[in-house]
């Protein structure tokens, strides 16, 4: 098993390159990997085929698209050079790191350049003389759900399935809808924690779940039959606040805890990495890998930013910079994109801060974080979260959407700073929101336990 989970996170890492043209069918090509592995998995007598077929595949993949990774052990110290996917990121000066080059160079002002600007003829011709308002108007709610009698503290589509939707409440359950049904129904319920669950994340293939809740346990949930398949405690007997699977290799999660521990577990074994333990200054809140899973962003409660480096083969982390955002006031959400466009590929962080802001940063060649807009989002002092819109890689210019306080859900465009759009009909504040793969539906949930499913304009059912 270990041997599959290694040529599937191998394939994963080479996804972008081979799927460069149709990024829509990179979780499915990922998914069908995985099935195909498990199934031959139980055809195969000799262990060491896999071996032999991974060294293989990876030199093939090697020769086609170049390496993505070298490694020079020497000693106990190591010198490490990785390209991520979509984005080079430099850590820091220490010797553990070696500046990366850069894949793709961009043309615009290096402070400047986040996101396609108005000036960008590419993504101009592609969506025509359509503004981002007529992009980001809903015609109606396709759903109101209501099975939670207490806060949904985090929602997510499946990864390739807009009728497959998950959220975690404060009442310590979690559900799984089928919104192809009318009305939707709940496809399982995944109940065995025994406060409230504050946070979760899908698998790659959606076939798991992991949870994190006040109790300090993490579970491990398999997402069709319901069953929790594995029980992570945390020995510190603290609460746990976020938790997010490697999005390479699904057998390493990490959680980030009340004490500022962000610890990183093997689910096989439900052990504690050796070395994948590290602190944030206060309580760890939110956490965001990149997508080559190289880097790791947290978020904690005294108004700091971590970036850490994480090893991908053993799973220890290593602090690489800290970033002082707003003293004294929670992270409640970190979040890492690459900005996929011909004019800008440079990866950005959103951030919500308890202060009441919405910040979207540039990261810098040098591993430094630059703000390049701040948003004021009603917070009130709940964790709210935000996201990016995922049609900003086609359009003139580019947007992020947030919950509130003030029970709306916000769009803002990112070059100008105007509102471009607001979504009322929470009776109470909007904490956290999410899109379906296909950019036809935006889910959001509230304080009061309702979850709303708006459905774009100009999309097809």
């Amino acid at each position: 098993m270990e041997a599959a989970q290694q040529i599937l996170a191998l394939d994963a890492r080479y996804n972008s390159y081979r799927m460069s043209a149709f990024p829509q069918h990179r979780t499915l090509y990922i998914r069908r990997r995985n099935q195909l592995l498990r199934e031959n998995a139980k055809l195969e007598a000799d262990p060491t085929i896999r071996k032999k077929y991974y060294k293989l595949r990876a030199h093939i993949l090697s020769q086609k698209y170049g390496a993505l990774e070298r490694r020079n052990q020497s000693g106990a110290g190591s010198r490490m050079s990785t390209q991520s996917m979509d984005s080079m990121l430099v850590m820091d000066s220490s010797p553990h790191f070696v500046p990366a080059q850069k894949r793709h160079h961009s043309t615009l002002d290096p402070i400047r350049g986040v996101v396609p600007t108005r000036s960008a003829e590419a993504s101009r011709a592609m969506v025509g003389s359509v503004s981002l308002v007529e992009h980001y108007e809903f015609s109606s709610m396709e759903h109101i759900l209501d099975q939670h009698k207490q806060a949904v503290t985090a929602i997510r589509f499946s990864n390739d399935d807009k009728a497959c939707l998950a959220c975690s409440s404060q009442d310590g359950n979690l559900s799984v809808f089928d919104l192809s049904t009318d009305p939707p129904s709940i496809s399982c319920a995944l109940k065995g924690h025994t406060q409230p669950v504050n946070d979760f994340d899908w698998s790659i293939s959606n076939d798991f779940i992991v949870s994190v809740s006040s109790d300090g346990m993490c579970r491990l949930w398999d997402s069709i039959s319901g069953k929790c398949l594995r029980v992570i405690r945390d020995t510190s007997g603290v609460q746990t606040y976020c938790c997010r699977f490697h999005p390479l290799n699904n057998n390493f999660v990490t959680t980030g805890n009340s004490k500022g521990q962000v610890k990183v577990f093997n689910v096989s074994t439900g052990m504690a990495v050796k070395g994948g333990n590290t602190k944030t200054a206060g309580s760890t809140l939110s956490l965001a890998f990149d997508s080559s899973g190289t880097v790791l962003w947290a978020g904690d409660g005294k108004g700091s930013i971590f970036a850490f480096y994480f090893d991908q083969v053993s799973g220890k982390l290593q602090r690489s910079k800290r970033f002082v955002v707003s003293p004294g006031y929670g992270i409640s959400c970190i979040t890492w994109r690459s900005w996929i466009s011909r004019e800008a590929r440079d990866p950005s962080l959103l951030v919500n801060s308890t202060d009441g802001s919405l910040r979207l940063y540039r990261i810098l060649p040098d591993g430094n974080i630059f703000l390049k807009r701040k948003f004021a989002v009603p917070h009130d002092g709940y964790n709210i979260r935000s996201a990016f819109c995922p049609l900003m890689s086609f359009l003139q210019g580019a947007c992020v959407v947030t919950g509130s306080s003030d029970m709306s859900v916000y769009f803002f465009d990112v070059e100008t700073g105007s509102i471009v759009n607001k979504l009322q009909g929470h009776s109470s504040p909007v904490l956290a929101l999410c899109w379906a793969y296909d950019e036809s539906l935006l889910a959001s949930c509230a304080l009061d336990g309702t979850i709303i499913v708006w459905k774009r304009n100009n999309t097809k059912s």
